[in-house]
């Protein structure tokens, strides 16, 4: 495999003359990490330090840089995408990606010709651009469930992996879709979603490939996805002798692609972002309300309800990763279209759709270019494949939408601790009644978007919540004892700040974590003001422009709270 080399704005000998301005941001936060240069090369192999172990009190994560990423890209390779590999490819370069993941669709071309064909290609990008790292994945339709991006590290298996799973787990390959065979084999389909991770994770316990991920695609978009199943699959494995799957399954989309379905003036009058214009059919979760159907400032119901299934799911004291990202099949106000086939050729009997043609006529589309609007920002010690993956699984994000921030860092540590403390995804222990310090650096946009806005943050919220451990009822989706305890008004702050926010041990362990938008939309929270004074809303159908209602999540810190 090619030598990884680092990203422009990490690597010394770029001088920051050449940077933009985004670029130079990102090297003096790489500095102030203690990152910068040999440091941050040499540590791509390593995987984030767990913060509190065995039974000292406090915690300690290390340094870190955050990576910009997207797991969620389709290219020709997929039945119903537009773009070529390479399209793909330099787009997000263009928009500041240092990682993707290529998930093409399942099916039997892509199985058979299309998984080999763009491994070629992935293997040719990797050699003459080692800059930039591209994770081959799969957008597995999970059987009587929604899908999931799944990619492994590099290797020699990596695409082996993929298409020994499509074939084996898919589905929709297997006909194993909701409502497909009736009632009675809604156990089935069940069951074989389990069998999968816990077959993912068999291929990671025996070396087969390196590593391996899985996440949930757009959980909420057709409601199919019940709160059973998303535990199942987190804990998939937990209890048989097969504990490392846990490990496998490890969180969902925060917020979907599609994020400009809904453009005034471009999408349909009832278009949702996110592709969200759906309602509650004979195959959804009976549970979920009306309300779950549709987004919230851009995000799934399940991560923007305070106190929603994502707070249901932190509250047992599990943590449940969230990402967002653009889902790119066709781009707002693009020009390309599909070719046409040659004779006798379609997707089944090539795996590969023909590359597009420029029409020079703006075309149908809901998304954006990978990183153009949505972004992943994963907590790294080095530059690599397998950091972005340790990273992810540790739980180091945070996610924005319209380049909202720069830079975030968030460390919880106890107050008469001395050291950095804990950050995003760990874990502080602390005794009953100890006073703890939130600290939250920011770093503002130092540019303007592609929509031509400087973004501006006007608000950051924290939000805290119970820890009462594994819930009796698997489908339960509300978290009563989580709510938004501290809003901080920052409009007009620019530059690098840190707000410091006093937090306080109670009888019981807890979590915090973040949220904060442009302040441009808000309201009270699908569960209530006394919850959620200020949150995300849904906008009119036809009337959802992404650039005027941005927000960041983070995810959460854990606090253990011992005798």
């Amino acid at each position: 495999m090619t030598e990884q080399q680092l990203p422009t704005w990490a690597d010394p000998a770029v001088s920051p003359a050449d940077l933009d301005a985004q670029g130079v941001s990102r090297r003096g936060l790489l500095r102030r990490a203690g990152l910068f240069g040999a440091a941050f090369a040499l540590g791509s192999a390593a995987t984030p330090a767990l913060a509190a172990s065995g039974r000292g009190l406090g915690g300690e994560d290390p340094r870190l840089a955050y990576l910009v990423g997207d797991h969620h890209v389709h290219s020709v390779y997929s039945h119903d995408a537009k773009y070529t590999f390479s399209q793909q490819a330099r787009a997000a370069a263009k928009y500041g990606l240092d990682w993707m993941v290529f998930n093409e669709h399942s099916n039997f071309g892509h199985a058979y010709y299309g998984a080999k064909m763009e491994h070629a290609e992935i293997l040719k990008a990797r050699a003459e651009n080692p800059r930039q790292l591209i994770f081959q994945g799969l957008e597995w339709y999970i059987p009587a469930a929604e899908h999931c991006t799944v990619f492994a590290a590099p290797g020699p298996h990596e695409t082996d992996l993929l298409t020994q799973f499509e074939l084996a787990y898919d589905g929709k390959l297997l006909g194993y879709t909701e409502g497909s065979a009736g009632a009675t084999d809604t156990a089935r389909n069940e069951a074989h979603a389990v069998k999968a991770i816990q077959w993912l994770a068999e291929q990671r316990r025996t070396g087969y490939v390196d590593d391996v991920l899985v996440l949930a695609n757009h959980p909420l978009r057709l409601g199919i996805d019940s709160p059973h199943e998303i535990r199942n699959w987190r804990d998939a494995g937990w209890g048989g002798g097969n504990e490392e799957a846990a490990e496998i399954m490890i969180g969902m989309e925060g917020a979907p692609g599609a994020q400009g379905a809904a453009i005034p003036g471009w999408g349909s009058a009832t278009a949702i972002r996110g592709e969200y214009q759906n309602s509650r059919s004979a195959q959804s979760w009976a549970g979920f309300p009306a309300g779950a159907y549709v987004t919230y400032g851009g995000f799934d119901w399940a991560t923007a309800t305070v106190g929603g299934l994502w707070d249901a799911m932190l509250s047992e004291g599990r943590l449940f990763t969230i990402t967002t990202n653009s889902d790119n099949h066709r781009t707002v106000f693009d020009t390309w279209k599909n070719g046409d086939w040659p004779a006798g050729q379609n997707f089944d009997n090539t795996g590969k759709l023909p590359d597009p043609v420029n029409t020079d006529t703006t075309q149908p589309g809901s998304d954006f270019w990978p990183g153009e609007f949505s972004r992943t920002h994963v907590g790294v010690t080095g530059y690599g494949y397998r950091a972005v993956m340790a990273g992810l699984r540790a739980g180091r994000v945070w996610l924005d939408h319209g380049h909202l921030l720069d830079g975030l860092d968030v460390r919880l540590k106890r107050d008469c601790d001395h050291g950095r403390g804990v950050t995003l995804g760990g874990r502080l222990r602390v005794r009953k009644g100890e006073r703890l310090t939130l600290e939250v650096t920011v770093t503002s946009a130092s540019r303007a978007n592609t929509h031509g806005v400087l973004p501006q943050l006007a608000h950051v919220d924290v939000i805290r919540g119970a820890v009462r451990g594994p819930v009796a009822d698997r489908d339960a989706w509300q978290a009563p004892d989580t709510r938004v305890v501290r809003t901080q008004d920052v409009s007009g702050r620019k530059g690098t700040y840190t707000l410091r926010f006093p937090v306080t041990a109670g009888d019981e362990s807890f979590y915090v974590r973040l949220r904060g938008s442009d302040g441009k939309r808000n309201g009270t929270g699908y569960l209530g003001a006394s919850i959620d004074p200020h949150g995300p809303i849904p906008h009119e159908p036809g009337n959802g422009d992404p650039w005027a209602d941005t927000w960041f999540y983070s995810n959460p810190v854990f606090v253990d709270v011992v005798n």
